[in-house]
Parts: structure tokens; sequence; C-alpha cells
């Protein structure tokens, strides 16, 4: 796991990697990590390093970790993000980047162990797919990597969390069972199923996933999915107070 931390404060930042390289030693982990006290210098690593997981300060001068894990997440939609900081007043804002944990400090062994091991599990853990057969191939979609489906002309077109996308022959019925059985996954017109996962922004008639693309909503369809959205959002809310000492999960 390649692992970025990002905080100002030098202490924090020393302390965190002091508890980084105690994880490995405790947990013969594979990992390994890179400090930065702004995020400017950390976006710039970006473009040359792939990272696994970010732990990045909210408040910081400059742009700060909500405006850099905004940016982070016009290009990659993958990354695990934790924040840290000292007030729990923008915990429901994490949301809105896709934040994974929401860590109080001061960083403590007991508080940040367990979200690694959890992340780590993640990373080895067989992602759950959906499998997709036509007349020439057999490939297989994680559900968590699916924005939305479109179907246009009797093809099926996949809408991925990388800007990319996969095309099949097909119709929407034949998916659409196995989708709206998944968490999150809704039929918000009757060319378009959506993960709610990825819905950045509902409005009127449409709208925007995380990676900016744009999905109608149908006038009939727009109640159902207004309060499956805010349901989702709730329940994401709902997880968020679980930990123990501060560490809230997003």
């Amino acid at each position: 796991m390649k692992i970025a931390i990002c905080d100002d404060d030098k202490r924090d930042l020393l302390q965190i990697a002091s508890l980084l390289e105690s994880y490995r030693h405790d947990r013969k982990a594979e990992l390994s990590y890179a400090s930065f006290q702004n995020a400017t210098e950390l976006l710039a690593s970006m473009d040359g390093r792939d990272y696994d997981l970010l732990l990045l300060d909210m408040l910081m001068p400059g742009v700060n970790g909500m405006q850099a894990a905004r940016e982070i997440r016009e290009y990659n939609s993958q990354i695990k993000i934790v924040f840290l900081t000292s007030s729990p007043e923008y915990a429901v804002a994490s949301y809105s980047v896709r934040a994974h944990y929401y860590l109080l400090k001061p960083a403590t062994k007991e508080k940040l162990f367990p979200i690694l091991d959890r992340l780590t599990d993640d990373f080895k853990r067989p992602e759950d797919a959906l499998r997709i057969k036509t007349q020439s191939s057999v490939f297989s979609l994680p559900y968590g990597k699916i924005e939305y489906i479109e179907v246009i002309a009797k093809k099926i077109f996949f809408h991925l969390t990388d800007g990319g996308s996969r095309e099949t022959p097909g119709s929407l019925a034949e998916y659409e069972q196995a989708l709206l059985k998944r968490p999150g996954f809704i039929k918000v017109h009757r060319s378009y199923l959506v993960n709610l996962q990825w819905v950045q922004e509902l409005r009127q008639g449409e709208l925007v996933t995380a990676s900016g693309r744009r999905v109608p909503v149908s006038r009939a369809a727009y109640p159902q999915v207004r309060t499956a959205y805010t349901q989702f959002l709730f329940s994401e809310a709902e997880e968020l107070a679980q930990d123990r000492g501060g560490e809230f999960r997003c």
C-alpha cells in the first residue's frame, strides 16, 4: 500500500509517519509513504506517483484538505482518503469527496491501526462484480466502479468511475434485476441506471456524477430518486459516528 501524508504541522506529520512505521513493523505490512507539509506539493507529486491512500489534514493554509480532495477526485475516483482534523465540524462535507474516514487528532495507534486494517483488507478482497457475456467474450465489471448504465439503440454502455466505458449489445432489462438488488443502484430514466455512490449532485431533471457526467432524470422518477438519494446520504451519515475515540467512517 502506497500512502501519502499531508499536514502543515510538522509534529503531526512526524507522529503519523512514526505510527505508519509501527504499523509496518507490527503487522509485517508492505507499505511505503511520502510526507508533505502542504497540499500544493502533494498535488504536484501525484503527476508521477500513484497512491492507494491519502492521510490528509483538513485545515491547512493555502490549499486546504477539502480543496485538494476535490481536485484529486476530478481525475481519481479510486484513491482512499482519510481526513485528519482537530474539529468534527467538517465531517458531513467530507461526503462530497467520498472520504472513507474522518479521524480526529491526535492520531494514535488505537485510532489509526483499525482504519489501516480495514483498508488493507479491502485491497486484498476480490471485488464483487457484474459478469457480462457477449457472443464473443465474457468480462466482469466491479459494481463499485460502475457510475451509471445507459442504453442507446440496443447497445448498453457501462460508464465507469475512471472515465472509461464498456459497450455490449443488449437491453437494460438483461441487467436491471441484478443491479437493482445492489445497494445504491436505482433506475432514474427508462434508459439509465445509476449508482448513487457516485452521484455528486441531484438537480431537477438531471444528476451529475463524480466524474462530471450528466445523466437525465425523468420527471416521473425524480421524486423517488430524490428520496432514495437523501436516504442514501443519511445511511452514510449514520456510519459516521461508529468509532472509538473520535474516528468517523464516511
